[in-house]
């Protein structure tokens, strides 16, 4: 199967010259680590690993959230302390990671593609200074930056299939946050996985809110915004659509409270099983296509205490375990009996590379 590396470089770059800082500057919000041991009880931990979030939060039950699971655990897991900072904007970033550089953290992780410019400043400023960034890559060397990607489209595909496979009403929707790669390619692998089903099946499930020729769908322009997102939901069930696959981080939270009250449509989460970490909609979720920040943050951190770290691009895929879709959970029992089956063949089909995927880069 042709290499997973060049290809992400093209579309990152790009994108990273049109995302230029635009937001209002904010103070960053600091907060403690999660169980800093009083002196009398245990010796101080012998390492740091240190997570800059993006505007999404800590707690967004996504991509920043699943990061700091991974950062936790890796620090117990080595003995070492984990802490957080927020950010409010964008203008938060650079501050944020000149913070943790001056606390002298053994890693600094920044959590996805907007904080790319000012990871890369800092890590230039900062040669000694250990970085890992989510969902970023650099067309340079620079080796002391652990550049994690992941082939979301992958995922998507097998989610593509399933909602295809499970939609009464033959319509299925998606909408993002902001028309970057590491959303689009969500989007872009969704619909490949629908074209497949169709192909297969002689269906024709339509998808709303994205289009692969055109490069472009519905976006709410941020990743915070709740209302946005229940106002996108409303509008594509509107339309017809059963099941909506929001890539927004919190913002999809917002669509899926708007799916729970209609009581008709599913959700497909994104990053995390939405199952578990936004429990609250447990009885609307589906599936999800699953983005695992949480081994990543841990491979890194555990470089840094071997001695084995190395800058360069890291590549989450289906075949390394980084990529992956969830049970169904509550409908086990409704979806078509031989649709697991299928998810495992296509699976390995794409591992093995005879089901070729693109990602966003990739589009003609």
């Amino acid at each position: 199967m042709r290499s997973t590396t060049i290809k992400f470089l093209s579309a990152f770059s790009a994108a990273a010259l049109m995302l230029a800082a635009c937001a209002p500057a904010a103070t960053p919000t600091a907060v403690p680590p999660t169980a800093a041991p009083a002196p009398t009880e245990a010796p101080a931990a012998s390492g740091l690993v240190c997570e800059v979030t993006d505007t999404g939060g800590v707690d967004d039950k996504s991509f920043n959230q699943l990061a700091w699971v991974g950062a936790q655990d890796v620090a117990a897991e080595l003995g070492w302390e984990a802490k957080y900072l927020e950010s409010n904007s964008d203008a938060d970033y650079p501050v944020n990671i000149n913070e943790f550089v001056s606390q002298k953290c053994d890693l600094i992780v920044t959590v996805g593609f907007l904080l790319g410019d000012a990871t890369l400043e800092a890590a230039k400023a900062n040669p000694d200074q250990s970085f890992m960034i989510l969902d970023n890559a650099y067309g340079e060397d620079v080796p002391n930056v652990y550049q994690q990607v992941y082939a979301t489209e992958e995922g998507a595909f097998l989610a593509g299939y399933v909602a295809a496979s499970f939609s009464k009403t033959g319509v299925v929707g998606t909408f993002g946050g902001i028309n970057i790669p590491p959303v689009a390619d969500f989007m872009v692998g969704f619909q490949q996985g629908i074209e497949y089903y169709n192909a297969q099946k002689g269906a024709d499930v339509q998808l709303l809110g994205w289009d692969n020729a055109a490069k472009d769908g519905l976006f709410t322009g941020d990743f915070s915004d709740l209302v946005k997102g229940g106002e996108q939901a409303k509008a594509l069930m509107a339309e017809g659509a059963d099941i909506i696959l929001p890539v927004a981080g919190p913002v999809g939270l917002g669509a899926a409270a708007e799916v729970q009250k209609a009581g008709n449509a599913y959700i497909i989460g994104v990053d995390s099983d939405w199952y578990e970490s936004a429990a609250e909609y447990s009885a609307i979720i589906l599936t999800s296509v699953l983005k695992r920040l949480d081994v990543s943050v841990a491979a890194g951190s555990k470089a840094v205490a071997d001695g084995s770290f190395a800058g360069g691009i890291y590549v989450g895929n289906l075949a390394n375990g980084q990529i992956g879709i969830a049970p169904f959970h509550d409908y086990e029992g409704e979806v078509d009996a031989a649709l697991t089956g299928e998810v495992e063949a296509i699976q390995a089909a794409i591992i093995a590379g005879d089901i070729d995927v693109l990602n966003f880069s990739e589009l003609p």
